[in-house]
């Protein structure tokens, strides 16, 4: 193993889980999710977002590092466009979740906490809708980075 290959490794595996989590979160957990009252589904978000962001906080640093690291390794010029537009829609992804954690995500937690159920509501579809932006770009770089390395 090569420090290429772990590089390689550490970059697809973030991908994997936050691309991947948001699916299954959005795809299979919301929709199950929602046959719950208010009082058990905002507090069991709640739950999930608080396992789930430390994953992507991992991802959003590491993402970046190891997509320059490589971007350095073969020089900027060099590189294929496709790795150039995986970093735009990365960092756009990036941009997406802050605006989720210091947004959204607060004003979760903290209607949750006070049992304010109206105002937890709006914040989760909020995040909601973010995250539904995010997977679509998610998608979109997935399809960058497999069919698009000879643009």
């Amino acid at each position: 193993m090569t420090l290429r290959h772990l590089v390689l490794f550490l970059h697809l595996a973030s991908v994997i889980v936050w691309v991947g989590g948001m699916a299954f979160a959005y795809l299979c957990l919301r929709p199950a999710a929602t046959a719950l009252p208010p009082s058990q589904r905002l507090p069991l978000w709640v739950g999930v977002f608080e396992r789930f962001f430390p994953m992507v906080w991992v991802a959003v640093v590491l993402l970046p590092v190891t997509g320059i690291g490589r971007l350095v390794e073969v020089g900027f010029g060099h590189a294929p466009r496709a790795w150039h537009l995986m970093m735009l829609t990365g960092l756009v992804m990036i941009a997406v979740f802050l605006s989720i954690w210091f947004g959204p995500w607060r004003r979760l937690r903290a209607a949750v906490a006070r049992e304010e159920w109206a105002a937890g509501a709006v914040a989760l579809n909020q995040i909601r809708q973010r995250v539904g932006f995010n997977i679509v770009l998610g998608a979109v770089t997935v399809a960058i980075a497999t069919l698009g390395l000879g643009v």
